[in-house]
């Protein structure tokens, strides 16, 4: 990405032109309606937190022999924009090709991870993005006091809490498929077993 794409672009943004603004390791952009949204990439605990839950979910996602992809920071375009959540697990069709982008259709789930500088991004605006593109699971981990998974499923058009996983314990989701998790160990810079 150069500074001049920036500069030579006029009028409302596009997914088509968010895209075309090429990788950028160092920022993460999304369009919400027609705004250009730039956050700076996560750090160390995020990056850490991600990873292992990542690994955890494709182990769980295998295991049930569901036909899925966990996949990191990738692009999903919804009815209102591109985002790109932390965590997607999405129908492996939807996945097979070197795409730069998924549709909200082929997503079953969506986990946001709340660093200091995205908490009401991840906590209100874009659960209600995702709920509006029809996405049945959205999860967020929160990282303090203690690492927590909220778990949240849709319901007539809302995301409705139905657990939260809490550090010292591993709690049993059921769906989108069966994944069990005790979080208190996703963030620690030093790991024991």
């Amino acid at each position: 990405m150069s500074i001049a794409s920036f500069a030579e672009h006029h009028g409302p943004w596009t997914v088509e032109a968010v895209l075309a603004l090429g990788e950028d390791r160092s920022h993460r952009y999304e369009l919400v309606g027609e705004s250009l949204v730039m956050s700076p990439a996560p750090g160390l605990r995020h990056q850490r937190a991600s990873f292992r839950l990542h690994v955890a979910l494709d182990a769980a996602a295998q295991a049930a022999g569901a036909a899925v992809e966990v996949l990191e920071a990738i692009n999903v375009i919804l009815p209102s924009g591109l985002v790109v959540p932390d965590i997607v697990v999405a129908d492996a069709g939807a996945t097979e090709e070197d795409a730069v982008s998924i549709d909200a259709e082929a997503v079953q789930l969506i986990i946001e991870l709340v660093s200091p500088g995205n908490k009401t991004m991840d906590r209100k605006f874009k659960p209600m993005l995702y709920a509006e593109a029809g996405i049945e699971h959205y999860w967020r981990l929160e990282f303090d006091p203690a690492p927590r998974l909220i778990v949240c499923e849709l319901v007539d058009g809302r995301y409705v809490e139905r657990t939260t996983a809490l550090p010292g314990t591993t709690t049993r989701i059921p769906r989108p498929f069966p994944f069990g998790i005790d979080p208190a160990g996703l963030a620690d810079a030093k790991r024991g077993g």
